[in-house]
């Protein structure tokens, strides 16, 4: 079975390379598909991701980086390949996960940012529902369930949480955190999607259309959260929280 993991990548030169090592090391016992989409990045991200991991395979290896920043594949227990797909225009992070989407040819998909505020060990859990016991056809990860969790923004926090709530009462669902990254869905329901936002609102849009099929058996679970600071390099605001509002209402009467 292999696991597609998608990652929108917009100026993310710093994080991109760790961020892969910590996906690469996850689940090792796992063939992995990774797909990379650079959303037109400006900071130098593309031009690393030409010279350093596009294209780049590797059968019982691991991957390191060395003090300059530079890749190295050694001697590991992973296999993976690594393809990067790249946008000549910034189209947003949901047009860049359809764009990895489209490409993914794997049994199981899982979303990953380039940055380093998730943590791909919270992926064996996931993988278990679905892969393993076989209960589950998505699961999303949780950032409010009792695991690490940065403490940052009162305002973020108190939006993610109305989301959810509006979400539940529109969708009679009982999810906790359906702007999470994390979400871990079948090659199927895949198939069944017909994603449209170009924007933040794609995690909305994803959630309605898990929803709406009431044929999905869905999962949540506690992950852990390193979340950034704007000055870190945090990129949703206060505007994409108004969206996605608007979006909840939009996805659910078909408007």
């Amino acid at each position: 079975m292999i696991l597609s993991v998608i990652i929108p990548a917009y100026n993310e030169r710093h994080t991109i390379g760790p961020c892969l090592v910590k996906v690469i090391a996850a689940l090792p016992h796992v063939e992995k598909e990774i797909v990379i989409v650079d959303d037109c990045s400006r900071d130098g991200t593309r031009d690393w991701l030409r010279a350093q991991v596009d294209g780049l395979k590797g059968e019982n290896a691991a991957f390191e980086l060395d003090d300059k920043g530079d890749v190295k594949v050694v001697s590991g227990n992973a296999a993976f390949t690594i393809r990067v797909l790249y946008h000549d225009t910034n189209l947003g992070k949901g047009g860049a996960l359809q764009t990895g989407l489209a490409a993914a040819r794997g049994d199981v998909m899982i979303i990953q940012d380039a940055d380093l505020e998730y943590d791909p060990q919270d992926w064996v859990g996931m993988y278990d529902l679905i892969a393993v016991r076989k209960v589950a056809d998505v699961v999303y990860g949780s950032r409010f369930y009792g695991r690490p969790h940065r403490a940052l923004y009162f305002h973020h926090y108190m939006a993610n949480r109305l989301i959810s709530f509006l979400f539940n009462a529109l969708y009679n669902q009982t999810l906790s955190d359906i702007e999470v990254c994390y979400k871990m869905f079948t090659r199927e329901v895949l198939d069944s999607l017909r994603l449209s936002a170009r924007d933040f609102g794609i995690e909305v849009e994803f959630s309605a259309q898990f929803a709406r099929a009431k044929r999905w058996r869905i999962y949540e679970m506690g992950i852990s959260y390193y979340g950034r600071t704007y000055d870190e390099g945090k990129k949703i605001n206060w505007k994409d929280g108004v969206k996605a509002l608007w979006y909840l209402v939009k996805y659910r009467f078909d408007l």
